[in-house]
């Protein structure tokens, strides 16, 4: 007896349950079983262990209650990971994402706009951990090494007088001393006819200047003060205090002021070989050498010092992701309607206008795109701050996902406080997700 078909409400044949794509409810299942046993395995069971061992002490055999989370708002290194968080989240994303829409408009706008681009995004294939290393040589405090430095410290001398001889200084045996404020005086007034001995000694032979010649003594000026300033040094040995040696070189480049009463009546340099002449103003004054010929060395910025490497470190990290933000947002500037530029141009706006009003608005979507994905990366940003930072300074620029590894495989590792963190770190992240997936709904919907 053959069989008859099932039929529903209306006569029509029942047939198994399918998807909108056809595929049958099990077949679809077995498919995405191993798919969501990895997820379990992988998310959802750390997520869920992570939990539980928060509320728990150090041995884990404790139920220690809220004590972990009280204890990240109330221990000062904890505190600053918080803080610094909170700083990377709101200046390395909008700071990426300003300097990404910048690039993209003005590169439309030039014929090796694709150039530029392609060089702004090469960050992005270096590794966080090869752009630590690379941005932690930039800011090295050497001049000679940290580019930062070296074009900051090029840039100051530029518009600041360097000083000749640092740290070079009178034996208590020469004719001068301290003057205070770093200058030295001669300890008696020169007089006209006679001849000037300024010598100084701690200057190392390879910071002379290299037009330095062996010192000269000076001849007599009639009328005038002539005399020599040289370094009081005989490589060897061998050399006489407040004698001209043979082999000691003058002090090139070394400013004297004649002062009497308090006020610099005349002023000189020496020359190569030391040799320097006053005119007879100089006649009864003290000869001085100011402040300026021995301050240190301009040495740059302490850029991974305490206070600036934070700001370093983020610095590195937009490094890194203006190029991302730059091509999405090139995208978006792609598929707006040129007709509404052209339409406000013609109604006579001008091109600040035009990006402020029409540009920026269409671009809100993208721009909320590159914005939140950043937020999320940030918020768990760990390779540059471990590799940048010094250990003298990366408490101060600890971070949230730093101090998870910290507190979970440091020395004094306690896994409740790191569970804790990985915690907070999730309840960052969802508000962040929850509000990207609603705006994906919604541009679905359109």
């Amino acid at each position: 007896m053959a069989s008859v078909p099932r039929t529903g409400g209306q006569g029509t044949p029942r047939t198994p349950y399918k998807s909108v794509t056809g595929t049958r409810k099990a077949v679809a299942a077995g498919f995405l079983l191993p798919a969501l046993l990895l997820l379990g395995a992988l998310v959802v069971y750390p997520i869920g262990y992570s939990v539980q061992r928060s509320f728990f002490d150090t041995a884990g055999t404790s139920f220690a209650g809220l004590d972990n989370y009280r204890e990240l708002f109330t221990d000062d290194t904890l505190l600053t990971a918080v803080r610094n968080n909170a700083i990377w989240v709101v200046f390395a994303p909008t700071v990426a994402t300003a300097l990404g829409l910048i690039f993209a408009v003005l590169t439309e706008r030039v014929r090796w706009g694709t150039a530029f681009k392609l060089v702004v995004f090469m960050p992005m294939a270096i590794s966080m951990l090869a752009a630590g290393i690379i941005f932690r040589l930039v800011y090295e405090q050497d001049p000679d090494r940290g580019v930062a430095n070296a074009v900051w410290v090029g840039v100051h001398d530029t518009f600041a007088e360097s000083s000749v001889f640092p740290r070079a200084r009178p034996l208590p045996v020469h004719p001068l001393e301290a003057a205070g404020g770093g200058a030295y005086v001669t300890k008696d007034p020169v007089r006209a006819g006679e001849s000037a001995q300024l010598p100084l000694i701690g200057v190392p032979p390879a910071q002379m200047p290299p037009d330095a010649r062996p010192a000269r003594t000076a001849a007599t000026a009639p009328g005038g003060i002539a005399g020599t300033a040289w370094l009081d040094f005989t490589r060897g040995g061998g050399g006489k205090p407040n004698v001209v040696d043979p082999k000691e070189l003058g002090l090139q480049g070394l400013r004297i002021e004649a002062v009497k009463d308090g006020r610099v009546v005349a002023s000189t340099t020496a020359a190569a070989d030391g040799r320097f002449v006053l005119p007879a103003t100089a006649d009864g004054a003290v000869l001085r050498l100011p402040a300026s010929n021995f301050r240190e060395q301009y040495n740059g910025v302490e850029w991974l010092g305490p206070s600036l490497v934070t700001p370093a470190v983020i610095g590195s990290y937009v490094w890194m992701w203006a190029g991302f933000a730059m091509m999405l947002i090139a995208a978006g500037l792609a598929g707006m309607p040129r007709e509404l530029l052209e339409a406000a141009r013609v109604d006579g706006a001008n091109e600040w206008q035009v990006f402020r009003r029409i540009t920026v608005p269409l671009l809100a979507p993208v721009l909320a795109v590159v914005l939140v994905t950043l937020m999320i990366n940030v918020l768990k940003v760990f390779d540059l701050v471990f590799i940048i930072a010094p250990g003298s300074a990366q408490d101060d620029a600890n971070v949230l996902a730093l101090q998870l590894y910290r507190s979970s495989f440091g020395t004094d590792a306690d896994l409740g406080i790191g569970s804790a963190i990985a915690v907070l770190l999730l309840l960052l992240v969802l508000p962040v997700m929850a509000f990207n997936i609603r705006r994906m709904r919604k541009e679905a919907r359109r």
